[in-house]
């Protein structure tokens, strides 16, 4: 893995002073730097469970949305020199469905570029490495923390993070710090659950999501706090449109979301100026 050197959409509202927004903070949590901490922690123990739960609990629709935002990146797949980071990679699913959408796009070439996938829980990044081992090896994936992420300035034509951005302590300086990362010219993609607010689809979601889905996550896994974590850090997140305007603060542009699911799931696109 070579890196540089160091050296259904909305449009958003007018760019404003915005409330602080520090971001994720699990019970107990003090700081950011706890907050960090029992994040990772958090992760760190349902890894074994995570790919089976994620599923069981999405009904397989988290596959879907992972190849929609695939499919909303083809032109920069389609690129055999892309560059591509998956932030809070997870175990990997997302890297890997941005991998198959290379390779589909590519067809006649050889190469997908380079698609590395990162994240600050250990367990889940060896997950990752091992899941491409018995596959087809089409990621890389490192320990990294995305609030301080291991790679020179302007390293990627496209960072995506795939229901992980959520989780950072500090929402504001994750976004800058994907800018850095970015090369001028390049997309954000972020993949991220929502609270949805209107029908009766919704309703029926978030009675789900608050009061069927810990029971389950935490029977099964092992950790009822990491599945009473999930709708509280969702309720807790900034809606799309706030989000958006986090984005533009940021110095993205072309900013704009679309929303899936009764407007449970939302991907978040913009480009570094």
């Amino acid at each position: 893995m070579t890196l540089p050197p160091a050296a259904e959409k909305s449009s958003t509202e007018q760019r404003g002073t915005l409330p602080a927004a520090p971001g994720s903070r699990p019970e107990g949590a003090r700081d950011e730097r706890e907050a960090g901490g029992r994040v990772r922690e958090m992760f760190g123990h349902i890894a074994p469970r995570y790919d089976f739960l994620n599923h069981l609990l999405s009904l397989s629709f988290d596959r879907l949305w992972r190849r929609r935002t695939a499919r909303r990146f083809s032109e920069i797949l389609a690129r055999s020199d892309s560059r591509v980071l998956d932030l809070c990679c997870g175990t990997g699913d997302l890297a890997f469905a941005l991998s198959r959408r290379a390779a589909e796009l590519r067809r006649e070439s050889a190469s997908r570029g380079l698609i590395v996938g990162s994240d600050f829980a250990i367990p889940m990044v060896e997950l990752a490495a091992g899941k491409g081992r018995a596959a087809e090896g089409t990621a890389a994936f490192v320990a990294g923390d995305a609030l301080s992420l291991p790679f020179a300035d302007g390293s990627f034509d496209l960072v995506t993070a795939g229901f992980g951005f959520r989780n950072l302590a500090n929402y504001e300086r994750g976004l800058r710090e994907i800018a850095r990362v970015l090369k001028a010219g390049g997309e954000v993609g972020i993949l991220e659950f929502s609270d949805p607010r209107n029908g009766i689809g919704a309703a029926a979601f978030r009675f789900y999501f608050r009061h069927i889905l810990p029971r389950i996550g935490g029977a099964i896994s092992g950790d009822s706090s990491a599945y009473t974590y999930l709708p509280n850090s969702v309720s807790k997140f900034p809606p799309p449109d706030e989000l958006s305007r986090w984005m533009e603060q940021a110095g993205f542009t072309d900013v704009e979301f679309s929303l899936w699911n009764f407007g449970s799931v939302a991907l978040h696109i913009g480009s570094k100026a």
